[in-house]
């Protein structure tokens, strides 16, 4: 079966030494791409996500970092999910920390509902905007495979990650689940 793999960054875009930039390039895959990305409004996020969804011509997997992950769990009891078959949530940012951004609006309470499609969330212990333990709960609240990476810092640019291997092997198992 074809398949859609969607790029879905967080706040601020994913820069070209992000995975997300890197996997764009080297598998092009194509990427949601918002309006705002310094100041995002969540329903403006999950308006965007619907659209690309909507455009996209095969059944959809999506890979989620930081903010986007939220913005998938809104948009999954908002919109019809049948287009979205799979979804890796990497380091998702945890939007009722009290140190959340407040230029990111909108996107608290954290979705708690389960996810109506298979998924995984991939977590680092020593992300600064996640702890292991909530990153945890969200997986068991969405009804996701859980992935500890070790300590690895947000797992981005940062994290100094290249293309993460590990990451696209995730979604390589993610794949084989749908």
């Amino acid at each position: 079966m074809k398949l859609t793999i969607l790029l879905v960054p967080g706040l601020g875009n994913s820069g070209p030494q992000h995975w997300q930039s890197i996997w764009a390039t080297l598998y092009h895959h194509p990427r949601v791409e918002q309006q705002e990305w310094d100041h995002p409004r969540c329903a403006d996020w999950v308006q965007g996500l619907n659209e690309a969804i909507q455009r996209a011509e095969s059944p959809v997997v999506l890979v989620a970092h930081s903010l986007a992950c939220s913005t998938i769990g809104h948009w999954a009891h908002q919109y019809p999910t049948e287009a979205v078959v799979g979804a890796l949530l990497v380091a998702p940012a945890d939007t009722e920390r009290p140190d959340f951004p407040a230029e990111a609006t909108g996107f608290a309470p954290m979705p708690q509902q389960r996810l109506p499609f298979a998924s995984l969330v991939v977590a680092s212990t020593n992300d600064e905007y996640v702890s292991i333990a909530r990153a945890q709960a969200f997986a068991a609240a969405w009804g996701s495979e859980f992935v500890d990476v070790g300590a690895q810092g947000h797992l981005n640019v940062a994290s100094n990650l290249g293309n993460w291997p590990t990451g696209y092997a995730l979604l390589q198992k993610l794949l084989q689940q749908v």
